[in-house]
């Protein structure tokens, strides 16, 4: 090819103006506008190539479109039926959000219509690449640090908004199954944020939104990526860059150019205008209104500034253990200020605690706020919906809000989450003074080795052809399971039983000490510890005073206090190595995906609090957190063996009514783990709803406030007692026992309106067991409930002719929720299961 152009030595002073400006500018023309310079200056082709680091073929192509064409030919041309940019944030969405296989790089290029190389190149910025130890990378302007990251909070006024991340060094575990943001949410997000922007631009504040609602970046020279082929769009013969040249720095001005795929993150923006960086982040950025420095526009951004510095140094407080960033989004306050050529600015009245960055030149403010969620909630199961949703309902009360109102601010922060960061501080354990690891060394993998330590919890004692007979296993595969489970020490044999003719048989039982769980019952009045064996023996019980205003910090302090003192307590009957774990039981409503209490009854100071994890840095064992009524039921099916070995409802009286299930096998949790959630469905069948249809909350739900109320109605002379409504809810129990009217009438009332809301469980669920249990089902009231409940939900069922609904009392102690937060443990762990579901993984110690 030869060296010479028409054209190359003759550009105009104009037209070299236009290219040095191209040039100095960086992005996707820097490289096409120093070809044509240099042409200009005299220089070879080979000597061009080797100035711009890029090929002999790529210098040519450049060449001839300005011969041909001029500077019109170095401009993009878009390939026909492709966008002529990508938003990368959307990309990166469509990526993570994607059903069960349909995330790979050519289903997602097919749905938005891109090529596979340029959604390949996005992910591998991103640095989204499956089956391999790498956390994705935040390409923000800085890039954010740290290897994992979290949305923490944002903030929103009628001038800014500001996205809150928070970073750590140590990656995450992948995200369990199950634990992806659905499109439901983000679209509820969508909706709210649609009305939040509205409110603010009431008075004629807040981003503008351009085609698409924001949602697309600018079209123009510079400003994106190309559709085609993964490089910057205006190639020659498929309308894109020659790769090389969007890699490399211009050495003619030392100009950093953007990447094949977005900013050189160590060059600050590509294209400041196209991008947003200085506050115009939104497609068609309006003007600047006017008066941009009246005394009233300086009041209002100083106003912002004030909130602002408040919002992150709250955040830097609750926070502490994460490395906090401030990503812009948009800044209306700096509009009619030049934009800066660099970094980003560190918003107003921060200190070094928070560091300032703008979301990446290739996306929207509101494509990368989706991305940032899509990211946190797939990389972090405890980032659930409710996280999520809970900022919608922020965004919606903001939109509801006075514009003119000086706290008219959306300044949500999530739950610390500095228990999720405790892992490296709890394997320090020994420092607590405790050693229970729960380290287990044998894995249970098999599915026929469950199925023959159920068969044997069940029955007590069982000889080896029974096992067969009961799960339809061959003779020699039971034999050989049970001597393997009695190598480990799982299984003992007992005396051997004499037969009239043949072998004598040998039956096995569970060795009770094989392994070990502890059990934590929080209650508004009482924190209740028990530790209990593998055969279900209680080895040891603690219990400790609570008041429901306690400090959340020092509430988790005495919960882990209580912990620790029941396990020092049960001694050498635990075997380090022998210990599973640790379960919790909790007042519903709860979040399990973040291990969070949600709202407890009576329990205000505690509401929204990450427990879970909070507890798990102080026990570097396995945690796992159920609703109380869901434990109890766990609880009655291991303690309760062959007599709980079918369906059944566990209705769990205490402060509120709740309903564990068991179904099919396995206890029932639903979607968000709060299956029985009981006061609704008694408001249903009773009749008792607002005007708007909403069941009201049933005083009768509630037996510790309730009873001692209808009691007091009925004529019976209040006992004074110092210990609160549970000791005026005994104190009636024992009232009613002795035969007292008013007292037996406020029991009997009571349990009518929870046999109602049994009846539509028994309708439901087509079940015939119903068990009691909980701690306010006493012996002085319990044949009140049995009698009550028993006749309701016999006499009333649509199937009443088919079945006889058995109602019995809980097998458990008072301790229920205690007892069943230990034997989920046990339950996770050997309960044999065929489904694909993610469990807790079975593993038992040695000996």
């Amino acid at each position: 090819m030869s060296d010479t152009r028409p054209g190359d030595g003759t550009l105009s002073p104009e037209l070299r103006a236009v290219l040095r400006r191209w040039a100095d500018e960086g992005g996707a023309l820097a490289t096409r506008a120093g070809v044509v310079l240099l042409a200009a200056d005299g220089l070879r082709d080979a000597e061009i190539s080797r100035r711009l680091g890029v090929s002999r073929q790529t210098v040519g192509s450049w060449r001839q479109r300005w011969t041909s064409a001029g500077i019109d030919g170095l401009e993009h041309r878009p390939r026909t039926g492709r966008p002529a940019t990508v938003d990368e944030a959307e990309v990166v969405t469509r990526t993570l959000l994607a059903p069960g296989g349909s995330g790979a790089s050519r289903a997602v290029a097919r749905e938005l219509g891109l090529s596979h190389a340029t959604v390949a190149g996005i992910r591998r910025r991103w640095r989204l690449v499956p089956d391999e130890p790498v956390s994705p990378s935040v390409p923000t302007r800085p890039p954010l640090p740290g290897a994992d990251v979290w949305v923490m909070g944002l903030y929103v006024d009628g001038l800014r908004g500001v996205l809150l991340a928070g970073t750590r060094l140590v990656p995450s575990p992948p995200a369990t199954s199950g634990t992806v943001m659905g499109a439901d949410v983000l679209a509820g997000l969508d909706r709210s944020l649609d009305a939040a922007l509205a409110s603010t631009r009431r008075d004629g504040s807040g981003p503008a939104e351009g085609p698409g609602g924001g949602a697309g970046p600018v079209s123009r020279a510079g400003s994106g990526v190309a559709a085609g082929t993964g490089h910057a769009a205006g190639g020659p013969g498929h309308g894109a860059a020659p790769a090389p040249a969007e890699r490399h720095r211009n050495p003619v001005h030392g100009v950093g150019t953007t990447s094949a795929f977005g900013a050189d993150p160590r060059q600050g923006p590509a294209d400041s205008s196209a991008s947003g960086f200085d506050g115009r982040l939104a497609a068609g950025a309006r003007p600047a209104p006017p008066e941009v420095d009246s005394p009233a526009r300086r009041a209002d951004v100083g106003a912002s500034d004030r909130a602002l510095a408040g919002y992150l140094a709250q955040a830097s407080r609750r926070h502490p253990d994460l490395a906090l960033h401030a990503v812009t989004l948009w800044d209306d306050a700096s509009e009619g200020a030049p934009a800066p050529s660099t970094g980003a600015p560190q918003p107003p009245g921060t200190t070094g605690t928070v560091t300032c960055h703008h979301i990446p030149a290739r996306s929207t403010w509101r494509t990368f706020l989706r991305a940032m969620i899509a990211l946190d909630s797939t990389s972090h199961p405890e980032s659930s919906r409710r996280v999520y949703l809970d900022l919608a309902a922020e965004l919606e009360r903001y939109a509801a809000g006075r514009p003119d109102d000086p706290q008219h601010t959306v300044r949500w922060l999530r739950e610390n989450v500095a228990g999720h960061l405790g892992a490296e501080r709890a394997k320090a354990g020994s420092a607590r003074g405790h050693t229970w690891s729960g380290v287990n060394q044998i894995d249970l993998g098999s599915f026929n080795e469950c199925v023959v330590i159920e068969t044997v919890r069940l029955s007590g004692t069982i000889t080896r052809g029974e096992i067969a007979h009961r799960t339809g296993l061959t003779q020699q595969s039971v034999s050989r399971i049970a001597r393997s489970l009695l190598d480990r020490g799982i299984l003992i044999e007992d005396a051997q039983l004499r037969a009239t003719s043949g072998k004598p048989r040998t039956p096995v039982r569970l060795r009770g000490a094989a392994a070990h769980a502890l059990g934590i019952h929080i209650d508004p009045e009482l924190l209740t510890a028990v530790v209990i064996d593998l055969d279900g023996a209680i080895v040891c019980t603690r219990t400790r005073s609570v008041s429901a205003d306690t400090d959340p910090a020092e509430f988790v302090e005495r919960v882990a206090a209580l912990g620790r003192e029941t396990l020092a307590e049960a001694g050498g009957a635990v075997r380090p190595d022998g210990f599973l774990g640790i379960g919790v039981a909790v007042p519903g409503p709860v979040d399990i995906a973040s291990g969070t209490v949600l709202g407890p009854p009576l329990m205000s100071a505690w509401g929204d609090l990450p427990l879970l994890y909070l507890l798990k840095d102080h026990f570097p064992c396995p945690v796992i957190m159920e609703k109380d009524s869901t434990a109890a039921a766990a609880g009655e099916r291991w303690i309760g063996r062959d007599r709980r070995a079918r369906d059944f409802a566990y209705l769990y009286l205490g402060t509120g009514v709740g309903t564990g299930l068991y179904l099919n096998g396995d206890i029932y949790r639903g979607v968000s783990a709060n299956a029985g959630e009981f006061g609704q469905l008694c408001a249903i069948a009773l009749g008792r709803v607002d005007k708007d249809g909403r069941p009201e909350i049933l005083p009768e739900c509630n037996p510790p406030v309730s009873v001692p109320d209808l009691a007091a109605r009925g004529g019976l002379r209040p006992v004074a007692t110092t210990g609160g409504s549970t000791a005026a809810y005994l104190a009636v129990g024992r009232a009613a026992a002795a035969g007292d009217r008013a007292a037996a009438a406020a029991v009997r009332e009571v349990a009518q309106a929870v046999g109602r809301g049994a009846l539509g469980l028994i309708d439901l669920l087509d079940i015939d067991l119903i068990v009691l249990g909980g701690p306010f089902f006493t012996d002085d009231v319990a044949d009140f409930y049995l009698a009550e409940i028993a006749r309701t939900v016999n006499e009333f069922p649509t199937a009443r002719r088919l079945r006889r609904v058995e109602v019995e009392p809980s097998v458990l102690s008072a301790g229920a929720a205690a007892v069943g937060a230990a034997s989920t443990i046990f339950h996770a762990t050997f309960t044999p299961r065929l489904r694909g579901r993610e469990t807790r993984a079975r593993h038992l110690p040695t000996g």
